[in-house]
């Protein structure tokens, strides 16, 4: 019998994940990892105390601070917007997790994400597939995946097309996570206050500078270029005769450039640490996709070409708005993920 090991998070995805493995023949055991000091095992304990499986408490507090977050302030101290949950699912999920899978003797991990893995027999590669409930497709954050690692995941909740599916299997079984809510902040900034965390965590004060027109004119003072991202509107305290935008960061001058909306528009972008998922090469033509440049953001049609240096140029039919340094740029061909990296720059 094959053993795999559940990415247990205390809620209900992860529990119907459990079930489901279960339930289709697997050896489980549940997993749950301490990160940042604020969870709460005690569901998790239960939901595999109810499934008769083994639990395991991990704590990865020392490595996902690492890992995570000093990866985030950084980011945030030379002026990116970073995602720390595709960090998190990068070292953590797909990290750490899966060597300790190996070392208890699983076959493969499950975790409560929203996508579909298959494997294609023309090419023998293994594909990241957006999940059936677009609503909840999560393939964006998953882009980094590589073979071994897409071989020796499941994905059991990418085939459901709605999640009240999800909670009725939970109800029926009787999991007591059925009914619980959802989070939606990041987990080590509960309260959306990112510059104050990065405060704290790293004991420094950010100075406050300059915002500045596209020019170079000052427009007045900003309160530290980290409480900033691009695309901002409300909060810059300016009075203008139009609203003005957040277009740039400048680190090293201290200072935000601010402009109109029409001037957040970038029809390229450079992206960095490029993972080909559905392609055996990078390509060095041109390849048609559709690009994702920001979690919930709607997909552009776009070109994809691979430079001699590592890094991706895309290009957008149609100019895109508050194009990220930081962020991930996720292509697509349909439903399948062709790959992903990191933004380093646009115009």
């Amino acid at each position: 019998m094959a053993k795999a090991l559940i990415a247990m998070s205390g809620g209900v995805d992860s529990s119907a994940v459990a079930l489901l493995m279960r339930d289709s023949g697997y050896d489980c055991a549940g997993a749950m990892m301490k990160l940042h000091g604020g969870e709460s095992f005690e569901d998790a304990r239960l939901v595999c105390d109810s499934l008769g499986i083994p639990f395991y408490g991990l704590d990865f507090s020392g490595e996902f601070s690492q890992n995570v977050i000093e990866k985030f302030v950084h980011s945030y101290e030379i002026g990116e917007t970073p995602n720390p949950c595709i960090e998190c699912n990068r070292h953590m999920k797909f990290g750490i997790l899966h060597k300790k899978a190996a070392e208890l003797g699983c076959d493969c991990i499950a975790t409560g994400h929203y996508a579909r893995v298959e494997f294609d027999e023309k090419w023998g590669r293994w594909l990241l597939k957006k999940a059936l409930n677009q609503a909840k497709d999560q393939s964006y954050v998953l882009y980094f995946l590589n073979q071994e690692q897409l071989a020796r995941v499941r994905f059991p909740l990418g085939n459901f097309t709605n999640k009240e599916q999800v909670r009725a299997i939970a109800a029926e079984s009787g999991l007591p996570t059925a009914s619980k809510g959802e989070s939606q902040d990041i987990c080590f900034v509960p309260n959306g206050d990112y510059a104050g965390f990065i405060s704290r965590f790293t004991g420094k004060e950010y100075p406050g500078g300059e915002f500045r027109d596209l020019h170079g004119n000052v427009l007045g003072q900003h309160r530290g270029v980290i409480r900033y991202t691009i695309g901002q509107r409300k909060g810059l305290g300016i009075s203008h005769s139009e609203p003005l935008y957040v277009v740039s960061k400048s680190v090293s001058e201290n200072a935000v450039t601010l402009s109109m909306e029409r001037d957040l528009y970038s029809s390229e972008l450079t992206a960095r640490d490029f993972n080909w998922i559905s392609l055996t090469e990078p390509p060095t033509e041109p390849i048609s996709v559709s690009v994702r440049t920001r979690y919930h953001a709607l997909e552009a049609a776009a070109t994809a070409v691979a430079n001699p240096n590592g890094t991706v140029t895309i290009r957008f039919v149609e100019p895109q708005r508050a194009i990220s340094p930081g962020q991930a740029v996720v292509l697509y061909d349909g439903e399948i993920v062709v790959g992903g990296g990191t933004i380093c720059a646009s115009c």
